[in-house]
């Protein structure tokens, strides 16, 4: 016998759940959310959590604000539920890469939610900068709205002269970090902040976090013989800066060693505003010129042509666009030998 159907009404309405409290998302990992109380201090228990059914396909990402129910003291074998979402000041997100693309294209992947400033952690050296990478996340911070901060480390090892001059024209705030010296500009630029470290592998960014954060003991990798970084981070996750004298509490998001920063879902208009160098001379350009490097009426050569940009932003710009539309590799291309920033 087929039991009979229920005669019980099926309701859209959900629970509000007026006892919930705020947690703040750390980790995640495979379906299981650590949390912490927005207010907890380094000493307070974790709440492990896992996603409610009601929430439907919302994903929940690191720096995620949420509602907890259930059991949040953070006993062992203790599991809340996460049934709210708080709206996202922020989203910072990142296209994969061509091998974790499918049929329908490149995968878009949420780096981080709520987040204030985007730190970019590059080597002066042991890997050699790589300005191609810098000026794909320069794209997805401008995009997402978030403040960036170019954090060169290896500064022992070479000078920021060459970089530094690539971006004269943005005036971008950066950081110079030596071995053994001491952090207290970075600190107190971290400060009271909720900021995501990114860069490629074996730049030096599991170094400086355990430098910011001694307990986080991120492991930490070497440089191949070919210049490439081994991925030592696995997973994004959010770390407690602990106070200092002159700086309040705040938050750094360490995420994996990439490769690539893919652009594929950022907007053709939001990827110039990544060039504010190059958005001025658009406006003698005719109608909706695409700026490819074919465009004969595109006002961009002009304008390089007259020194009033560099020809190596320009080159940068085009790369993306081409890489955007699926006409080129998403990987930056190999440096060339002798030039320190030639290729990047």
């Amino acid at each position: 016998m087929r039991p009979g159907r229920s005669s019980r009404p099926r309701t859209r309405t959900r629970p509000r759940h007026a006892d919930a409290v705020d947690g703040f998302v750390i980790a995640v990992d495979r379906g299981r959310y650590t949390c912490v109380r927005p207010d907890a201090g380094p000493d307070d228990p974790v709440v492990t959590a896992m996603r409610a059914r009601e929430l439907g396909r919302k994903s929940v990402v690191v720096g995620d604000r949420v509602g907890l129910v259930g059991d949040v003291t953070g006993a062992p074998g203790a599991l809340a539920r996460i049934v709210r979402i708080a709206e996202r000041t922020s989203v910072l997100r990142r296209t994969a890469d061509d091998d974790e693309s499918t049929a329908e294209g490149r995968l878009e992947r949420v780096v981080v939610a709520n987040a204030d400033q985007l730190v970019i952690v590059s080597a002066l050296a042991d890997p050699p900068p790589r300005t191609g990478f810098i000026d794909r996340c320069l794209v997805a911070a401008y995009d997402a709205d978030i403040e960036p901060l170019l954090c060169l480390t290896k500064a022992d090892l070479a000078g920021p002269e060459a970089v530094l001059g690539y971006y004269t024209e943005l005036e971008l705030p950066y950081v110079l970090i030596r071995p053994g010296a001491d952090l207290a500009d970075l600190r107190a630029l971290l400060a009271g902040r909720v900021s995501v470290l990114v860069g490629h592998s074996g730049v030096g960014k599991s170094t400086l976090v355990n430098r910011l954060v001694p307990a986080a003991e991120r492991a930490v990798g070497t440089v191949s013989a070919i210049g490439r970084g081994r991925h030592t981070s696995t997973s994004a996750v959010a770390l407690r800066l602990p106070p200092g004298p002159d700086a309040g509490p705040g938050w750094i998001v360490d995420t994996p060693g990439v490769r690539s920063f893919g652009l594929a879902h950022v907007s053709a208009e939001s990827l110039l505003h990544g060039f504010p160098d190059l958005v001025e001379a658009t406006v003698d350009c005719p109608a909706n010129c695409p700026h490819g490097a074919d465009e004969a009426d595109c006002a961009l050569d002009a304008w390089v042509a007259a020194g009033k940009a560099d020809p190596r932003r320009l080159a940068s710009y085009r790369r993306l666009l081409a890489s955007r539309l699926g006409e080129g590799d998403v990987r930056e291309p190999e440096r060339n030998p002798g030039d320190p920033l030639a290729g990047s």
